[in-house]
């Protein structure tokens, strides 16, 4: 079960858990899956020549305990840097299945919503366990003096401050969810302006001689989605998002700049300003820009602005002292089943707390790298599509023009007959 390595020392233990994620911002490069190690003092360094010798249970267990809230927290970024997809018609008669209920139970603990809470819902169940076994104790007179007292209380003060931590646990969800929502309709805007910008480029640039910055200025429509997904998202790989967008000089300047979207919008602007077209037509394209610049704004601030974090401390206060006192309350009427009781209730209220504070950031709960594929896909279909369009239309009038040239049209007389 366990690997040793001698040191002079000190020996360090590592053993792996089967749900043990592999997580980017660790180690974006060579991602390996976490471990907890344990530190055996001196005096252990020559238990690997004696398999018989184990170190104590406790000293396993307290490890295990201190390495836990790394692991859930791995488990919860993990889940934060996975990519979602856009729903289709088969997602959605899934979702509104009539066994997504057993489906959602079954899938209980894969949930990282569920095991980035093991933490705190296995601490308070354990210090549920530990006053049930001490009243326990003290009702039997076990190995306690008669003046310990049994830990009860009143239940009123329960009834009268449950309405307030509903009150805080609903606030602080809706909260998160307009932010979710206000990021949802920021995306929206980015990515059908971006159709839209590029509408108007194909449209209005007819000079054959603006052709090449034309297709540049496409370009740079096609990547902005993409570079503020970057700039967003944790862990993005920009550069291997661009290599098949941009040419290799822009996606360098790209890169190296600081602010990169506002580095995708100079391009925009600069390369409208070099096309050779009226101020009228100049005018309208460069009005497209300001869609971009609100997604910028509007992105920054969701990401630099949380919720009043005096507002989330006083939540998880609140919900920590609710739970501490919790076995106290309910055992005159509970007793043992304190335990399971506050596991309970641990695990609903501390995942209603866990979904406001994951979707208080919505970017990463948003299928962004679907909706930046779409946009792309979109917007070369467009293209496409004109040129195939202007084809035909070509070839329509090029054959028009030379039946027209010919001498094969015959002329009709006023009664619908050919003349002869």
């Amino acid at each position: 079960m366990y690997q040793y390595h001698t040191k002079p020392t000190t020996t360090t233990t590592k053993f792996y858990s089967q749900f043990t994620p592999k997580c980017n911002h660790l180690n974006q490069h060579n991602p390996k899956p976490l471990s907890f190690n344990l530190t055996i003092t001196s005096s252990l360094k020559n238990q690997s020549q004696d398999p018989s010798k184990d170190p104590p249970f406790s000293q396993t267990l307290t490890s295990i305990f201190l390495s836990l809230p790394d692991w859930a927290d791995a488990v919860k970024e993990r889940g934060m840097q996975r990519k979602r997809g856009l729903y289709t018609h088969t997602e959605w008669l899934q979702h509104r299945s009539s066994l997504r209920h057993l489906r959602h139970l079954l899938s209980t603990l894969s949930s990282r919503v569920v095991l980035s809470l093991l933490p705190p819902v296995l601490a308070f169940t354990t210090f549920a366990a530990a006053i049930a076994a001490y009243n326990s104790a003290v009702s039997a007179h076990f190995l306690l003096p008669e003046y310990f007292p049994v830990l009860r209380a009143s239940s009123l003060p329960y009834q009268l401050t449950a309405p307030a931590l509903a009150l805080l646990l609903v606030f602080r969800t809706e909260a998160s969810y307009a932010r979710f929502v206000e990021g949802k309709k920021a995306w929206t805007k980015v990515i059908a302006g971006a159709h839209d910008f590029a509408t108007q480029v194909m449209a209005v640039v007819e000079s054959p001689s603006d052709l090449p910055l034309k297709k540049a200025l496409l370009q740079y429509i096609m990547a902005f989605p993409v570079v503020l997904k970057c700039h967003v998202l944790y862990g993005s790989d920009v550069r291997s998002d661009l290599q098949h967008v941009l040419e290799v000089d822009d996606l360098a300047i790209v890169i190296n700049s600081k602010h990169r979207p506002r580095c995708i919008v100079d391009f925009i602007s600069q390369s409208i300003h070099l096309l050779k077209l009226e101020d009228a037509r100049r005018s309208a394209l460069e009005s497209k820009i300001s869609c971009f610049q609100d997604g910028i704004g509007i992105c920054e601030q969701l990401m630099g602005i949380p919720i009043p974090l005096s507002y989330t401390r006083l939540t998880s206060r609140f919900l920590v002292l609710w739970h501490l006192t919790l076995p106290i309350i309910l055992w005159d009427d509970c007793h043992w089943m304190v335990v399971p009781a506050t596991f309970i209730s641990a695990a609903s209220l501390f995942c209603i707390e866990e979904v406001g504070v994951l979707i208080e950031e919505p970017f990463p709960m948003l299928a962004l790298d679907a909706l930046c594929q779409k946009a792309h896909n979109d917007i070369q279909e467009s293209i496409e599509a004109e040129n195939l369009i202007h084809t035909q239309l070509v070839a329509k009038q090029k054959k028009a023009k030379k039946h027209s040239q010919s001498g094969h049209t015959k002329e009709h007389s006023p009664n619908g007959w050919p003349n002869s």
